[in-house]
């Protein structure tokens, strides 16, 4: 698997994938971060202003009890107030005298405590007659209040609630009673106590519980018959409770206010400032989006454009890009393009193809070259002669000197048909056996040869004569000066995927100098001299094969020649 590149990726999806990463994620990221921020801080907010309105709730109910609980300590504290009461008398008119000296004074309370309770004394003494105190009858001590006020013995005042209303309650125990029991009820104003509780601020409902767990009151007024425990009161599922108790104080010890809010309250402030985050999110989105697809527009479409049209010079269609007023580096690239373009198409039309007449002039010249070769070595003339000379010695019974002809007219028979440009290798091995025939006749003894072909050389194709001429080569230049015996050598066969032809001479060889000058007369292009079938077979080996081919020449004066011709294989 190849690695991950940018630059393999079109430039439209690189945009893409920059907005992407620059401008949408980024953008979702930081809004739902504001989101939730705000969510937690307005959750927060609500919380503790929640908190604070329970806090206040307390604070009031704390108040207004301190009040009922700092009359009842006036009462409890006052000693003329407390032996009046604990006094026997002996007539009616002596506890009148005795109330307008020292009772009257101590019931004439302040308005603002007479409009948020309301008090009475509470005795068992016979000789005290009712009005603010009030005797302690059997009717008194059958009611709620009071079983609960001595269910308890405390030397502080007590809270009590029964009968739809909370009352303080303060045994008058601290001077000498006579024996009596009076205690002093102060009832709070129910109303002024429901008031502390609906005008708190609390997004919620308000329980106050007394220290067993028992609701006894609430923000929406009394709390259902039996006063329930909070523990098994049903609540909101998704609820935040809060939860606030008094302690430090004697009277309060264990109360505690509950506050139970629904969390879509708590929430409602963030659904309300949801639009504005949106609209917001909307801005953010919406705009970078429609700055970036402008931009990306203006990079996309013109370089697509400037692709086509390369690909149109591509296909030799030298057009120009439309001209545009763009002055960054796609509207430099363009303009740089068509400068190239139109020089492209200029080089093209004054130099290519004035170059593509001249290659063409120059391959009919070595055709009519190759022609004029092909003339060289295959006149017809001669065939014609040698063929009458054939005959005429069959006529005389010259038998040998008949076959000798006949070998040659069918080589020359050969070296006629050009119309057949490539021949086998055995057709080929064919003619250079009459040629050695020919020339073992005319040297008798003194020439030997040998041939060597493997046999799947035999049906590859060849250019026709084209080992002959070295052949002929070996045998002229180089085994007719020796005064010995010559012998030419020749192996064909397939060597790593090429056909390879072989030619060595026990003739004179040449010096290094020779040898040298040699190679260089093939190489070069100019006129054939000298050597006419050597240097014609190497020029149609070049015009045939190009550099597809080998040839090697290696020679040691007094020891002979050898040739290596490696050709690729060509099998029709």
């Amino acid at each position: 698997m190849k690695p991950f590149n940018m630059n393999n990726v079109k430039l439209r999806d690189k945009l893409l994938l920059m907005y992407i990463l620059s401008v949408f994620l980024p953008i979702v990221m930081t809004n739902v971060v504001f989101y939730q921020v705000t969510t937690t801080n307005i959750r927060n907010q609500k919380i503790r202003d929640a908190s604070l309105a329970l806090e206040n709730v307390k604070a009031s109910v704390k108040a207004l009890v301190d009040q009922a609980a700092g009359l009842s300590y006036s009462f409890y504290a006052d000693r003329s107030f407390n032996e009046t009461l604990a006094r026997r008398f002996g007539t009616p008119f002596d506890f009148v005298e005795a109330y307008d000296s020292f009772l009257k004074g101590s019931f004439s309370a302040d308005k603002n405590v007479l409009n948020t309770m309301s008090y009475k004394v509470y005795t068992d003494n016979p000789t005290i007659l009712s009005g603010y105190i009030v005797p302690l009858n059997e009717e008194v001590q059958s009611s709620g209040w009071y079983k609960q006020f001595k269910s308890v013995s405390l030397p502080y005042p007590s809270l009590i609630y029964d009968d739809q209303a909370f009352s303080v309650i303060q045994r008058l125990d601290y001077y000498y009673t006579n024996g009596f029991n009076p205690f002093l009820k102060i009832d709070l104003n129910m109303k002024t106590f429901g008031q502390l509780f609906h005008n708190n601020g609390f997004d919620g409902k308000v329980y106050l519980v007394d220290p067993g767990g028992q609701v006894q009151f609430s923000s929406e007024g009394e709390p259902p018959h039996a006063n329930p425990f909070f523990q098994e009161l049903e609540l909101p599922e998704k609820s935040e409770l809060f939860e606030t108790r008094y302690t430090g104080i004697n009277y309060l010890e264990g109360w505690t206010l509950h506050g139970v809010m629904n969390k879509e309250v708590v929430l409602n402030e963030v659904w309300k400032s949801r639009s504005f985050v949106f609209v917001l999110a909307f801005i953010n989105f919406v705009v970078p989006s429609l700055i970036l697809a402008a931009m990306s527009r203006s990079l996309h479409v013109r370089l697509v454009r400037l692709l086509k049209y390369m690909k149109k010079v591509k296909n030799q269609n030298f057009q120009t890009i439309p001209h545009e007023e763009a002055r960054d580096e796609i509207g430099q690239l363009t303009n740089e393009f068509n400068r190239m373009t139109e020089r492209i198409d200029s080089l093209i039309t004054d130099v290519y193809l004035a170059d593509i007449q001249k290659k063409d002039l120059e391959l009919k010249q070595q055709q009519a070259q190759l022609h004029a070769l092909h003339s060289q070595i295959n006149p017809h003339f001669l065939f014609n002669a040698l063929e009458s000379i054939r005959m005429r010695s069959v006529i005389k019974e010259e038998g040998e000197t008949a076959e000798i002809i006949h070998k040659m007219s069918k080589m020359l028979r050969k070296s006629i048909s050009w119309s057949k440009d490539w021949i086998s290798v055995a057709e080929e091995i064919e003619a250079v056996k009459y040629f050695l025939e020919i020339q073992k006749y005319r040297f008798d003894e003194e020439l030997d040869y040998s041939i060597e072909v493997q046999e799947e050389a035999i049906g590859l194709k060849v250019p026709n004569m084209i080992f002959l001429p070295f052949v002929e080569n070996a045998s002229i230049h180089g085994i007719e000066s020796i005064p010995g015996k010559g012998v030419i050598r020749i192996s064909i066969g397939l060597e790593q995927g090429r056909l390879v032809f072989r030619l060595s001479d026990n003739g004179i060889g040449m010096s290094p100098d020779k040898l040298e000058e040699i190679r260089r007369y093939l190489n070069r292009d100019d006129a054939i001299g000298e050597r006419v079938g050597m240097k014609n077979a190497y020029y149609r080996l070049k015009l045939i094969y190009q550099d597809r081919f080998s040839f090697d020449i290696q020679s040691k004066e007094g020891e002979g020649t050898s040739i290596e011709i490696g050709l690729p294989l060509t099998e029709t």
